[in-house]
């Protein structure tokens, strides 16, 4: 087993990044992937691209927007939307031809909001949650897109008194063995709904009033106890995944958006970081009886760090983020909040997504779509192979990896590439 395979696998052991649904290792159940950790378990992904890139699969369109898939058992699950006839849609696609195999549509009026679709589907065996841009929640039957139930979170006859964010909603629902969790704001901070029914499990009452924000809810343990954390623009907290109870939270100011989500990084320390001069903000997670206190370890201004959208990765002791002192470069954090080197004089990424898989790190430029190939390591930007396969601009959304075959979108397009061996 390769040194990095060792170090992933004991992550996972020590419960840092916990698995969330029963899928096989090639799969890519939901956003950041199985662990949510966004590092794939393949292995045996090309180090060098074929002349010319690597091979394009299959290309579609689709509507403006960030929307990226899950993919289960060879099948790939996304949002969309048919701004012609006014539809929201999630779509079913073969990951090895990239032919529709169903759709989910309901008409629905969704004006562009700097794009449209922004969330990737939480998938497995037998279902398919989905939470649109203005936070509807559905849960389809994953082999024939049939509606099974559904929570409207905001409006008219909401269940949760939710307020859809600016640049309408961005969070990606949890996927866990029994249970579907995410984060409605509202008249509940959070909730547990069991996957068949859409019946809770348990909701954490809202005592504070905060805002749904564009964060994505992690597991974690800390202190020995298994939460799930959350960040608004009030600050981050964790909620005991056994019974919803807000087991602690630090109040710190975010700006106007909080897209990156909480990230476990070991030692019960927690990483959170933002854009909109949000800087970030380092916490170690005491436990005292039944206590929890965060205690800040370091907290950075704006022009010390930030990422804007993306939550970093953690590997080998450190974090790989796209963010700044200077905006848009590739930087290698240790976890004591040193730069342990960036991308700059090679390259600079905008606010493009980033994968990690096989000691490989996959980097999007987010202007042009051009995918770089680089090797994961802590000591130095090094570079192996690149390759325009996108053209459009803000190139965004997450990437997908499941079976060698790697899905990337920009604005309006999508497209499966082969990195791997061809299996």
């Amino acid at each position: 087993m390769k040194r990095w395979q060792r170090r992933c696998w004991l992550t996972v052991m020590l419960g840092l990044a916990m698995p969330a649904v029963r899928a096989s290792a090639d799969d890519w159940p939901q956003f950041r992937g199985p662990y949510r950790d966004n590092i794939s378990r393949e292995t045996g992904l090309l180090r060098k691209w074929p002349e010319g890139g690597p091979k394009v699969l299959w290309t579609i369109e689709a509507c403006q927007g960030y929307s990226s898939p899950a993919i289960v058992g060879g099948r790939v699950y996304f949002n969309d939307y048919d701004e012609k006839t006014n539809t929201w849609l999630v779509r079913c696609l073969g990951l090895a031809d990239g032919k529709e195999q169903w759709r989910f549509e309901e008409k629905r009026r969704i004006r562009p909001n700097h794009g449209i679709t922004r969330t990737v589907p939480a998938v497995d065996a037998r279902y398919v949650f989905s939470l649109d841009p203005k936070c509807v929640f559905h849960c389809l039957d994953a082999a024939t897109g049939k509606e099974l139930w559904r929570k409207k979170l905001a409006g008219k006859a909401s269940v949760y008194n939710s307020k859809i964010p600016p640049w309408y909603n961005g969070q990606c629902p949890l996927i866990e063995q029994d249970r579907v969790v995410f984060a409605p704001g509202g008249d509940a901070l959070m909730v547990a709904l069991d996957k068949a029914t859409g019946d809770e499990i348990w909701r954490t009452p809202n005592t504070e009033k905060r805002l749904l924000s564009h964060a994505t809810v992690m597991p974690a343990v800390l202190g020995g106890v298994k939460q799930y954390l959350w960040c608004t623009l009030k600050g981050p907290m964790g909620v005991r995944a056994e019974d919803g109870k807000v087991l602690w939270a630090h109040a710190r100011k975010f700006n106007i958006a909080v897209a990156p989500s909480p990230l476990p990084i070991g030692d019960d320390r927690v990483f959170m970081t933002s854009g909109y001069e949000a800087g970030s903000i380092m916490l170690r997670i005491r436990k005292d009886g039944d206590t929890f206190s965060p205690e800040v370890i370091f907290d950075w201004k704006d022009a010390e760090w930030n990422s804007e959208i993306h939550t970093p990765i953690l590997f080998e002791g450190h974090m790989f983020a796209v963010g700044r002192k200077k905006r848009g470069l590739l930087t290698c954090l240790d976890l004591d909040g040193k730069t342990a080197w960036t991308s700059q004089g090679n390259a600079a990424f905008g606010m493009g997504s980033y994968m990690l898989a096989d000691g490989l790190l996959f980097i999007l430029e987010g202007k042009t779509g051009m995918l770089r190939l680089l090797d994961a390591n802590t000591s130095e930007y090094r570079e192996l192979d690149h390759a325009q396969v996108l053209h459009g601009h803000d190139v965004w959304g997450p990437i997908a990896l499941s079976n060698g075959k790697m899905v990337l979108r920009d604005m309006t397009k999508m497209v499966c590439i082969e990195v791997g061996m061809g299996k």
